[in-house]
């Protein structure tokens, strides 16, 4: 399990599993607050859609109202992390399922997007970023432990180059997933 800034019930997780919303809570989580307007555009949708659907995702907790009136209303995400607490959603798998598929979408979009503009930056930045993975040997409990860790060193970092002018925003996706078959499951009699 996973500890989650997501509202776990079936309800939310229903509301999320859009494509539009899902994209729209991460432009948001991406770039900061915005309007609908600069969402759609960014997005490349309309802004009546884009209002209906961020007024869906501020019912279920995962945006909210962050100033302005009327047509300028800002819109911001209620988390800066995308993790679900897996334990609750039984009655709604196929949601959780859609929203899993989505994020490996998205990360593929994100992948593509810095091999295509990564000659653009400088050589520092073209070796501090991209695509890495780890081999580790560790039991359940210990991968959990892991990535209560790693939580902790991203919380750390979260805002570490504020008011740095040199600083950018940086997504580290993390993925841990299994080598080895599954284990056995073991029929008691």
């Amino acid at each position: 399990m996973t500890a989650t800034p997501y509202p776990s019930d079936a309800s939310a997780l229903r509301v999320l599993a859009h494509p539009l919303r899902t994209r729209l809570l991460a432009e948001l989580r991406t770039v900061g607050p915005s309007t609908a307007t600069d969402l759609a555009r960014a997005l490349d949708t309309n802004s009546g859609a884009t209002s209906y659907h961020l007024r869906r995702l501020a019912e279920a907790g995962l945006v909210r109202d962050a100033g302005g009136t009327g047509r300028r209303r800002v819109w911001e995400a209620s988390t800066e992390d995308r993790s679900f607490d897996t334990g609750d959603t039984d009655d709604d798998d196929a949601a959780l399922d859609w929203l899993a598929r989505d994020y490996i979408g998205h990360f593929t979009e994100k992948a593509h997007a810095w091999l295509t503009d990564s000659p653009e930056w400088p050589l520092a930045w073209q070796e501090a970023c991209g695509l890495d993975d780890h081999l580790v040997l560790v039991t359940d409990e210990q991968l959990a432990s892991l990535r209560a860790d790693i939580a902790e060193l991203f919380a750390r970092y979260r805002r570490v180059g504020a008011g740095n002018p040199q600083a950018k925003r940086v997504t580290f996706y993390t993925c841990p997933l299994p080598v080895d078959p599954p284990p056995r499951q073991v029929e008691v009699d």
